[in-house]
Parts: structure tokens; sequence; C-alpha cells
């Protein structure tokens, strides 16, 4: 018997669907995945095996095969294991293969007793969730706030995969959550800004100009001269967020797994202070598996970058 459900992968900042499928056939026991998954969605076999069993689970002692469709395309890290155990538990008839629909997505890391985990990037699945049609999102309840930021989607907060079960069973419905308030928030009091700078009119008036027109910075002079503190008050002085630059700005973060728990979105203008020894795919991003790198984690809405340089280091 054979069944499927939808879930995503991220690629940079998009997230697109990916197909879960489960067949059971007769056979020696067996758990393979296949569809070119990375070493971290091989090892879902024994997260998932462990869960299903902890949580009270049958799982089915005969050879079954778990592909993640498109085959072409990479998937990295751990968000597919309750997609996974769903599929599974849906093929071996424990779950009502009509419920796993094109409209709901799941995602989600198990934990070995059933409890489902934080992931990054939430906020970019959720946002292609909509794009792409879906109508739920079932994911675990730590991600659940940054999800919730998204119009037009019914986010399930997951606990454990038994409550995932009950819950696609109609057996325990689970109540959405309720859409995350994207209101500014006021910033820090602790936030340095330029009323902490004393002197220094000539680098204040750069500061100001440059924040106006979206110029770039190099701040150059002697260790002790202000440079770095000089460039922490840049923040304070640019014009705050809109919604749409707040959402933008989360997404990159989220995807690169820095965004705060208890932030489901940020309004404050991030800023980034990396070692003068970063490397260059550090910086600009990339890699085998594509990340943002610090120049996108200091995104500011518009194209906007401070370059430091320290006489001591040249």
């Amino acid at each position: 018997m054979s069944a499927k459900n939808y879930s995503a992968t991220v690629v940079g900042l998009d997230a697109p669907r990916v197909e879960v499928e489960a067949d059971i056939s007769p056979g020696l026991p067996n758990f393979t995945v296949v569809g070119l998954p990375d070493a971290a969605c091989q090892e879902s076999r024994e997260r998932v095996k462990a869960a299903i069993k902890n949580s009270g689970l049958p799982f089915p002692h005969t050879r079954v095969i778990v592909n993640l469709a498109p085959a072409n395309v990479r998937k990295e890290g751990s968000r597919f294991d309750a997609a996974i155990a769903a599929a599974v538990l849906a093929a071996a008839g424990v779950i009502n293969p009509e419920r796993l629909g094109e409209t709901t997505w799941i995602v989600g890391e198990l934990a070995l007793d059933g409890r489902l985990r934080h992931i990054p990037g939430a906020l970019a699945i959720a946002s292609a969730a909509v794009e792409q049609g879906a109508r739920s999102l079932c994911l675990p309840q730590d991600n659940s706030e940054e999800a919730a930021v998204v119009r037009g989607l019914s986010i399930y907060p997951i606990r454990t995969l038994t409550e995932l079960v009950q819950h696609l069973n109609n057996e325990k419905i689970i109540a959405p959550a309720a859409e995350t308030t994207c209101e500014p928030t006021l910033e820090s009091s602790e936030a340095i800004d330029l009323s902490q700078v004393r002197g220094q009119e000539q680098a204040r008036r750069v500061l100001e100009i440059a924040a106006a027109g979206g110029h770039n910075l190099l701040l150059t002079g002697p260790p002790g001269s202000g440079k770095t503190l000089l460039a922490i008050t840049l923040p304070g002085i640019l014009p705050p967020l809109t919604f749409g630059e707040a959402l933008e700005v989360t997404k990159i973060w989220s995807v690169a797994g820095t965004l705060p728990h208890a932030t489901p979105i940020l309004w404050q203008r991030p800023f980034r202070s990396p070692h003068h020894t970063a490397s260059a795919i550090s910086l600009v991003g990339g890699g085998t598996s594509p990340r943002p790198g610090e120049v996108s984690l200091a995104l500011a809405a518009f194209s906007f970058s401070m370059s430091f340089r320290n006489s001591a280091a040249r």
C-alpha cells in the first residue's frame, strides 16, 4: 500500500514543494529514503522509527520505501521527519490518506520521543505554501508564531507526533494559531544612538548623509577613534521598516537559523559586525548548501553596506 503527503525544502530563500511518498510492500524489514536526501535527511529513518514506536503507534515490520520528489532537487535537513512519519503511517492505515491532500503541508523535526522540534525557515515555507495554493500548514509549535505572520494560511501548531495523527484523523482537531500581530515594536531603551556619541561632528554629519541617501560608508582611523560606535548608531537614524521590508529581513534570518525563537518578526534594522578574518562565503553567502551570508543578514530594505578598516590591520 502507498500514500503521500506534501512538505517543503528550502533552497536559498525559496521553499519548493516536496511530495513525500511512502510505499509498504512484502519483504524483509527495511526502511529506505530516496530522492537525493543529504546525511541529516537520511538519518530521519532512525528518528522516525523511534518516534513512531515511542508514540505508541505501529511501525510496519516489512519493506518501506520513502521517496522525496522531485528527485533531482537535493533535500537537506531534518524538516521532513514529520512528513515522512505521516506518509508511512498513512500507508500502514493508521492515518486516513484522504486527509493528506495537496492543500496540507507538513514540516518538522522529530525527537525520539515523538516531540516536534523547531526548524529554520518556517516563514519562508509558510510564504511559499500560500503562493503554491496550500491552505494549511502543520509545523512545530515553536515555529507557529513565526509562520502565523503570513496571511491566508491556517497554521496548526503541533507538539507531538500523536497530536499530528489525531489531528489528521479528525479525532482531536487542533485549533489554528492566531495571526501574529504585525505592528512595529518600540525600540529597546538599551539601543545605542547618536546621543551617546560625544564630538565627532564631521563623522555624525557623514552618517546622516549616508542614512538619507542610502550611500556606502568606509570608516578609517586608528583603534579607539570611534569607528565601531559610529557604525552601531547608524540603524537608529534610518527610517523604520515597512511590513514588507520587515517580512523580507525576517525571512532571511529565519532561513539562516539566526531568528530568535521569541521574535516572530524583526522590526529593528539589523546590524552585523563580521570579524576581519571572515571568509568570502561567510560574507556574501553561498556554499554547497546555499546559505545567507553577513551581507544578506544585514539587509535593510535598500542596498546599504558598510566597510570597516582598522589601520592596525594594514
